[in-house]
């Protein structure tokens, strides 16, 4: 029996059963989210066309998945179109903000960031497109966001834990700090979820993200 193998059967002996209902729950709320998909990517589309942009509203990017397999996630673009091209960019000629940057893999006014992105990353829509990523079993609707490739080193020995459970479209790091954690502190929740994950933690993950939504407390 493979490691792998070994984790999988200590979650399903976890309170009675873990992963089955987790998936199930999965399921669910993945039909739900990609059933309101629809009309949320036609009111992206129409507030893109009236500022002007005319670029794809769809984004996709690699990140690390469960186990450390690389996926492809989907999210509405928030970004110009040559975004990471302005990023390596902004690294080399401003070493405040690649100092910003390292701590943060993220800058706290980004000005990449489309009028529609700040709107969609303010009310969480840009990631809705991520419930295509759950209804494939690639995410899961709660667990640790997704990190990048080029992330992998700066995350250590959190790392070997973190990849043990699929990442999700929200989680603990979302709804206990979110924009205001570094990087280092967004691993230690993460870590911190793998450890103590169970259905009533993810039930209350789940219920704080719609607040968080609801008051409008989305990225920035």
């Amino acid at each position: 029996m493979n490691e792998n193998t070994i984790e999988e059967t200590k979650d399903i002996g976890r309170g009675g059963s873990y992963l089955i209902p987790k998936r199930i729950i999965d399921i669910v709320g993945g039909i739900v989210g990609c059933i309101l998909l629809i009309p949320i990517t036609i009111f992206v589309k129409i507030a893109y066309l009236l500022t002007g942009d005319f670029g794809p509203i769809f984004f996709s990017q690699i990140r690390i998945g469960k186990n450390g397999k690389l996926i492809k996630i989907y999210k509405f673009r928030s970004m110009i179109m040559n975004a990471d091209e302005v990023l390596k960019q902004m690294l080399e000629k401003d070493d405040d903000l690649a100092r910003e940057y390292k701590r943060f893999k993220k800058f706290s006014n980004d000005p990449r960031v489309t009028k529609v992105g700040k709107i969609i990353r303010k009310t969480s829509i840009d990631e809705f497109p991520q419930f295509i990523n759950v209804l494939k079993g690639e995410m899961s609707l709660v667990g640790p966001r997704p990190y990048l490739p080029r992330e992998k080193e700066d995350m250590g020995e959190y790392y070997n834990t973190i990849i043990k459970c699929k990442p999700g479209v929200t989680g603990y790091w979302q709804v206990n700090g979110r924009s205001g954690t570094d990087f280092v502190q967004r691993l230690v929740l993460d870590e911190y979820y793998y450890n103590v994950r169970c259905l009533v933690m993810d039930t209350k993950i789940l219920l704080k993200t719609i607040l968080k939504v609801f008051k409008k407390e989305g990225a920035k």
